[in-house]
């Protein structure tokens, strides 16, 4: 196989409740795709231990003891780049959502996911996706049309990403990116490129960053507004 697909996943976990995180743990533990790093019950514990614990994932709580766990998710994005924050909460509201996006998470689930569905986000994540729980991808959703309509009528001629100015992507960065618009899977796109599924994903996680995007989906998007792709067929 594949090194990513053999790569154990390093989970970090930010709970302040002992039972939800005991099932978080146990869920991690148990599936040999994942491996738990740590398990803290407070965003200040969370941000003293991220240097050493080294996460692929962050799974955090939003409601912790002493400060938001959006606070938590802009130092993860801030010192560890390759780190992958995902919410994990009671919280549905549209507050909530947006400012953990707007902090740099790629993911917002709600805590009613089986162990399966637990394990299977994480992996998502770590893979490039953006796993959102239905109902809060639909709000999401919702909130770029809104947005998005009230754009065009504010100024019809202008494109939808704005005027700013935008880091041209690498030759493989949009090849890879122009195989996903068409369909491939992040294997399939490896083996026709000749890399790993593991370099595939560096390259659509460095787009994410240059288009500003935290999702595949938005990143194609972007990248076809912007006339990326012309010239590939």
């Amino acid at each position: 196989m594949n090194e990513q697909s053999s790569a154990i996943v390093r989970v970090m976990i930010v709970e302040d409740d002992r039972a939800t995180r005991a099932h978080f743990t146990a869920a991690i533990s148990s599936d040999p795709r994942t491996e738990l790093v740590e398990a803290v019950s407070t965003g200040r514990e969370a941000i003293a231990r991220l240097p050493a614990a080294l996460p692929d994932v962050l799974l955090v709580d939003l409601g912790l003891p002493d400060i938001h766990g959006t606070e938590v998710i802009r130092y993860a994005v801030r010192t560890l780049p390759e780190c992958d924050s995902m919410v994990i909460t009671v919280f549905a509201d549209e507050r909530n959502v947006l400012a953990s996006i707007e902090a740099g998470a790629v993911g917002y689930v709600l805590k009613d996911s089986g162990d399966a569905d637990l394990v299977a986000q994480i992996l998502e994540l770590h893979t490039g996706g953006a796993p959102m729980s239905p109902g809060i991808a639909r709000m999401v959703l919702s909130r770029m049309r809104a947005k998005g309509d009230a754009k065009e009528l504010d100024e019809p001629k202008r494109s939808e990403w704005g005027d700013s100015a935008v880091e041209p992507l690498t030759a493989r960065e949009t090849d890879v990116l122009h195989l996903l618009s068409r369909g491939y899977t992040y294997a399939e796109i490896a083996d026709r490129l000749g890399i790993s599924v593991h370099t595939v994903t560096s390259h659509i996680k460095n787009s994410y960053r240059k288009l500003a995007v935290h999702s595949a989906a938005a990143a194609v998007t972007r990248a076809t507004e912007l006339n990326f792709f012309d010239g590939r067929h």
